[in-house]
Formats: C-alpha cells, sequence, structure tokens
C-alpha cells in the first residue's frame, strides 16, 4: 500500500498533470482584459494592441525605445543621506528602499541619461513608478537638477517623463523642499534658452504635480493618464459631489487648456523629435537612409 501511495501515485499524477505556464509569458491588459504575449507587448512598448491601454514601462525599456538605436549614457547624480529622518512605519525606511531595489534592479526612482533621439542630442531623465510609487525624495531632487546641469553644460533640451504619487513621506519636510529645489533647476534651463518638455504619465500627482511636472515649455501626456494634485476620490469626499466623466484625465485636461498634446506612446518618439528641431530652430530631421558622405548623385546624359 506504501509503496503504491508513495511511488505509483505520484508517477502518475506527473506523466499526466497539466504542464504549467510560464508566469511572463503572458500578460493581460487591466482595461479590455485581453492576453497579450510578453514579446509582442515589449515591442508595442507596453501599449495593449487592442485597445491601446497604456501599461506601465521602465525608464531603461523607455530610454531604450527612445533613443536612436537605444543607446545612451547614463548621467551620475549625487547620493543624498541615507535615511536623515530614522524613519519607521511598519518598516524601516533603509528596508523599503531595499526592497524597491531588488524588486526594480534600479538605485532609485528616478534615472537620467544623455544620447541622440532622431540624430539630435538630448538629455533626458525618467521616473520608475514601481519604486515606492516613484515618489520625490532628495535623490530625485538630486536627479533633476544633475540632468539640468547637464542640459546647460552640454546646451541640449531636456526631456522629462514623470510618473509619481507624490513626496516620499519617509523623508518629510526634506522631501517637500525638493519642490522649490527643482523649480529652480527648470529656471536655469530657461536661463540659458534651452527646452524644457514634460510627458506626464500615469499617474503624475501630489507635490510633483505642483512643481516641476508642470513646468515645462510643452507639456505632453500619455492617453488617459492620471494628472492631478489631489485625486479623485479625495476631492468627491471633501466636495460631497460626483467628479465630470474622465476627471483629471490626460483628455479632460488638454480640452481645460492644462496641457498642449496626448500622444500615444508608439507615437511619442517622432513628435518628440519635430518639437525638439522646432524649439531648437533646427531643419526637420530626415527619415529614411541617408546617402553615404561624398557620393554625387547621377545625373542623366544629356540628349
Amino acid at each position: 500500500m506504501n509503496w503504491i501511495t508513495n511511488y505509483v501515485r505520484p508517477r502518475i499524477n506527473s506523466i499526466f498533470s497539466r504542464r504549467e505556464v510560464p508566469e511572463n509569458l503572458w500578460s493581460k491588459c487591466g482595461d479590455c482584459g485581453t492576453m497579450l504575449f510578453h514579446r509582442e507587448l515589449s515591442e508595442n512598448q507596453n501599449v495593449c494592441t487592442q485597445c491601446g491601454h497604456h501599461m506601465a514601462i521602465s525608464p531603461r525599456d523607455r530610454f531604450a525605445a527612445l533613443f536612436d538605436g537605444g543607446i545612451f549614457v547614463e548621467v551620475k547624480v549625487p547620493e543624498p543621506i541615507t535615511d536623515p529622518l530614522h524613519f519607521k512605519d511598519q518598516k524601516k525606511y533603509p528596508e523599503r528602499m531595499k526592497a524597491a531595489q531588488k524588486s526594480t534592479n534600479e538605485k532609485e526612482a528616478m534615472l537620467v541619461a544623455e544620447g541622440e533621439i532622431g540624430r539630435t542630442p538630448i538629455v533626458a531623465a525618467a521616473q520608475d513608478f514601481s519604486f515606492m510609487a516613484g515618489s520625490m525624495g532628495m535623490y530625485v531632487g538630486n536627479a533633476i537638477i544633475a540632468a539640468a546641469e547637464r542640459a546647460v553644460k552640454l546646451k541640449r533640451p531636456l526631456v522629462l517623463f514623470s510618473a509619481a504619487g507624490g513626496a516620499r513621506m519617509q523623508e518629510g519636510i526634506l522631501s517637500l523642499m525638493q519642490m522649490p529645489r527643482t523649480t529652480v533647476a527648470v529656471q536655469m534651463l530657461k536661463e540659458a534658452g534651452l527646452p524644457y518638455i514634460v510627458v506626464l504619465t500615469h499617474p503624475t500627482t501630489g507635490g510633483v504635480t505642483a512643481s516641476y511636472a508642470m513646468l515645462g515649455d510643452v507639456q505632453i501626456a500619455e492617453p488617459n493618464a492620471l494628472i492631478c494634485f489631489a485625486g479623485p476620490r479625495v476631492i468627491e469626499q471633501t466636495i460631497r459631489e460626483k467628479l465630470p466623466e474622465g476627471f483629471q484625465r490626460a483628455e479632460y485636461l488638454l480640452d481645460h487648456g492644462m496641457l498642449d498634446m496626448v500622444i500615444s506612446r508608439t507615437e511619442m518618439r517622432d513628435e518628440l523629435i519635430k518639437v525638439i528641431r522646432m524649439l531648437m530652430k533646427e531643419p526637420p530631421a530626415i527619415s529614411g537612409e541617408l546617402p553615404s558622405p561624398g557620393v554625387a548623385p547621377q545625373s542623366e546624359p544629356a540628349k
């Protein structure tokens, strides 16, 4: 009996049991519910191929699709003081940081890089919402200042992709101080006569919206992105009224004059190239393959 129970039955179950499908093989669209093959979704920059729903994308994957050939160089960001307030809630702040670093394989919530898009050199910064909700702490403030200083030094435009739940509560007042610090960094770009373009992605809220995210020369947003200071649920509870359909979404803000454009992620690169070259007073980018240098065009023989 033991032989049948311990050997035969597990052997039969292993032969006829259904093989498990790897978890990362398919992704489910949070809007339409379609199951999407991960490679197809990745090639489409995490935009649903059925309904166009924009899913979260990491800064590295975003930059790989943005820069020419996916080539970019990271800009070094000064390291802030670790756990300056010795903050502790359910976990200690350093423990939360280690967990976020392990899950994202990133040092912090913002990545700064330089490279070319459409053969136009730029500096870019992008927030990672999966890293503690992209919260704005001292590192994020240092990152924006480093990006602005690098852009001024190289005389390049700065493109910033925002995605945040607001200020980082574990850093308290030091987090709120990043609002004026980043505002000064944006002013450095304006005084240097360099374009500052902001792409607001889902979600961009809180102190981020009240500072550098809404100070761009051109304000662009991804479709259906939530952009606000206080969320709709908080507002409804405060005023005790139902908000309009699509309130605080990108399309609603575009209709009410707070945005310049709402552009799909798959079209963002081409649109940014046009806007940047226009603001830098450069001719439109040439699409397609260029002829080899020094090769004169063939002329037709005279008749």
